[in-house]
């Protein structure tokens, strides 16, 4: 009779009865499981397919790949900072084709460059150059790529760019450096000051740096650059420029303080450390001399001298590859195998 009444019920109660006999028998508290696993949705790269043994996110996709552009190839190399090139070349769009020139001051391990150049579509055109390799002709044999050294290359190409231009005697710049701030200003008589930038490339441009000795020489040499004081040697935040110790740094006056010291505390070291200054006869209390009779040599001459080409005699210069035969000369041999063939042919 039980039997035949549970299975009148309707369906509906009878699942709510075994819903609630298992909610009995569940127990009070559940063991928490782990969180499943996302799916991997990322596309699949050579990245991702090789992060499968560990962890690894896909950060450049094949999309980035495909949307990749090469950078300029000066930029690869480490050689040009494109931004600041472009901010030193753009020049005003009222003026024209005016050119934008720059002095480009570059160190390497055993030269000083400076270089006034201009920018043009086809490349750079460099007007005027000079380098440290060339002092030892106006009398400085040693220490080509110190404070002094730039400052004296700076001045060798100023002096250079101004007798291109003619300029060289309505400009003469500073001729008795003593380290105060010197600014051209223009002639009455004559063209304006020879204007350009400086263009510091790569090198940091920190308080004292050689960039900024190769700037003061062509500053004193007479050309007009855009400046401030705060990068020359000796200034500081308390007190500002120190004229005595920029003074110091372009006669060669620290290196002279550091060879008085070293031959005191160390004679030995002091003879192989300054070998080439020693070879030169050059000491700690000539120095300053030494370095003002080579500013004068520079501006007594500072033109390149250009030297004569000797073309060898005709006839004599080595060909690699046959002369090219005139129209004559080829209607010349034409006739001659004409006639060797129609001889041959008679023979036979």
């Amino acid at each position: 009779m039980l039997q035949r009444r549970d299975a009148d019920r309707p369906r509906r109660a009878r699942a709510e009865a075994t819903k609630d006999k298992k909610r009995r028998a569940r127990p009070l508290t559940r063991p928490s499981l782990p969180p499943k696993p996302k799916p991997n949705t990322a596309p699949k790269t050579h990245q991702n397919i090789s992060a499968k043994m560990g962890y690894g996110k896909v950060v450049k996709t094949s999309p980035y790949y495909s949307r990749y552009q090469v950078k300029y190839r000066r930029r690869r190399a480490g050689k040009t900072d494109y931004r600041a090139r472009l901010r030193l070349c753009t020049q005003d769009k009222n003026k024209y084709g005016a050119h934008k020139h720059r002095l480009v001051v570059r160190f390497s391990n055993r030269d000083v460059t400076c270089q006034v150049v201009y920018a043009s579509i086809a490349g750079d055109v460099t007007v005027a150059a000079a380098y440290s390799h060339e002092l030892p002709k106006y009398g400085i044999t040693a220490g080509l790529t110190n404070y002094a050294a730039a400052y004296a290359t700076g001045l060798l190409c100023a002096r250079r760019t101004l007798a291109k231009f003619g300029l060289a005697d309505a400009y003469k710049g500073q001729e008795e450096p003593d380290g105060e701030d010197y600014n051209v200003e223009p002639e009455d008589d004559a063209p304006r000051p020879f204007y350009c930038i400086l263009d510091a490339g790569l090198k940091r441009t920190s308080t004292g740096s050689k960039t900024f000795g190769a700037l003061k020489g062509a500053l004193d040499g007479g050309l007009d650059i855009p400046h401030g004081e705060k990068r020359f040697v000796g200034w500081t935040k308390e007190s500002g420029p120190d004229a005595e110790v920029l003074k110091k740094y372009i006669f060669n006056g620290h290196v002279a303080e550091y060879m008085e010291e070293m031959e005191e505390e160390d004679p030995e070291k002091y003879n192989t450390h300054f070998k080439a200054y020693l070879d030169a006869d050059l000491d700690a209390d000539g120095m300053e001399d030494k370095y003002a009779e080579a500013h004068g040599a520079i501006r007594a001459n500072p033109v390149v001298e250009k030297k004569q080409r000797t073309k060898a005699a005709k006839g004599t210069a080595k060909q690699w590859h046959d002369r090219k035969l005139t129209y004559e000369q080829r209607k010349a041999s034409l006739k001659e195998r004409l006639a060797a063939i129609a001889a041959g042919g008679d023979d036979e």
